[in-house]
C-alpha cells in the first residue's frame, strides 16, 4: 500500500512537471533558427586537391578531415560538409562557388534544410 501512496505521489509531481516542462520546451523552439546542410556535389573535373583546400580554407577542416569528405563526396557523389544557419550557409555556398569559378573548377556546392 505504501508503495502505491508513493506511486501516485510522484505522478502527481510528474504531471507539474510535465506542465513546467512544456513551458521550458516552448521558449528554446522560438529561439533557434532552422538549420541548412552545406552540401559538396560531385564531377568529373574538379581536382581532388582542390576540394582539400575548399575544406580546409571554408570550413575549417584538418587536412585529414577534408580528405576523408573529399573522398566521401568522390564516391558517393555528394557530402554534407557542415550544419549551419540559414545566413551562415549561404555565404558558405556563395564563397565556395566564387572560389570555384575564380579557379575554373565547375564543383557545385548547395544547401538544403536539415
Amino acid at each position: 500500500m505504501l508503495t502505491h501512496t508513493h506511486v501516485m505521489m510522484s505522478d502527481k509531481k510528474d504531471k507539474g512537471d510535465e506542465e513546467t516542462g512544456v513551458i521550458t520546451k516552448a521558449r528554446p523552439k522560438t529561439a533557434r533558427p532552422p538549420l541548412y546542410k552545406v552540401l559538396l556535389l560531385n564531377d568529373d573535373y574538379t581536382p581532388m586537391e582542390f576540394v582539400v583546400h575548399v575544406l580546409e580554407r571554408f570550413f575549417g577542416m584538418s587536412h585529414a578531415q577534408a580528405f576523408e569528405i573529399m573522398l566521401t563526396v568522390h564516391k558517393k557523389g555528394v557530402a554534407v560538409v557542415g550544419v549551419f544557419s540559414f545566413e551562415v550557409a549561404e555565404t558558405k555556398v556563395a564563397q565556395v562557388m566564387d572560389f570555384s569559378r575564380r579557379h575554373q573548377h565547375p564543383l557545385q556546392c548547395t544547401m538544403e534544410k536539415e
